[in-house]
């Protein structure tokens, strides 16, 4: 496949092609963030346009210099601060969120840009309800530094993936990948920021698609 420069390829898992796409109640969102927010803006504009059927509850983020909290402030979501520096482990952490997100009636995560692993704590309360993007064509450059990985490896193409959580970490069901291409001169943040714009319009297809995957099946 060749991409040119200003390209980009959206692929959708086979599995969710022919599901309903719609559904007559909105989605309860819970986004968790540890940066500035940028997906958790693309979702919250995308229910603005009507785009995605759906009211962000709540957004929790564990970083306090993270902008992300600004971002809600302005959409009129409530933010909450749990840093994960005050907790004595992963599973105390997690515990918390949950917690959280139950108390404000969540039933959809998004990890829009969440910058923790999360344990079986989280993803047990939430099964099959959890949704992470990550910078790359999973199952390829999987974890941190994913763009520095890509760059690093010489590959011609990369992008970005939409995919259920998961224990293995980012090994869960894909929803959406968006390929972008890699140029000579690229460094990791001129990629980087190129990919995020493939992020912002794949992350609410893919709330939307995973909600209609999860109709199809009842």
């Amino acid at each position: 496949m060749t991409l040119r420069p200003d390209s980009t390829v959206s692929l959708v898992a086979p599995s969710i092609i022919n599901c309903p796409s719609s559904q007559s109640i909105p989605l309860k969102l819970g986004i968790l963030a540890s940066g500035s927010g940028s997906n958790f803006e693309a979702v919250a504009q995308a229910i603005a346009d009507e785009q995605l059927n759906a009211q962000i509850q709540v957004l929790v983020y564990n970083n306090p210099t993270a902008k992300a909290p600004i971002r809600a402030a302005n959409r009129g979501v409530e933010a909450v601060l749990l840093n994960h520096r005050d907790y004595t482990s992963r599973e105390a952490f997690d515990g918390q969120i949950v917690k959280t997100l139950q108390q404000y009636d969540v039933d959809w995560v998004i990890m829009a840009g969440w910058m923790r692993l999360v344990t079986p704590v989280l993803i047990d309360a939430f099964t099959d309800k959890i949704i992470n993007i990550h910078p790359s064509l999973l199952p390829s450059f999987k974890g941190i530094n994913a763009v520095e990985q890509a760059l690093a490896s010489g590959v011609k193409i990369t992008g970005c993936t939409v995919h259920l959580v998961c224990l293995e970490v980012d090994s869960g069901p894909i929803l959406i990948q968006a390929a972008v291409p890699i140029l000579p001169d690229d460094t990791s943040e001129t990629l980087h920021a190129r990919i995020q714009i493939q992020e912002h319009r794949i992350l609410p297809q893919a709330i939307a698609l995973a909600a209609a995957r999860e109709i199809s099946q009842q």
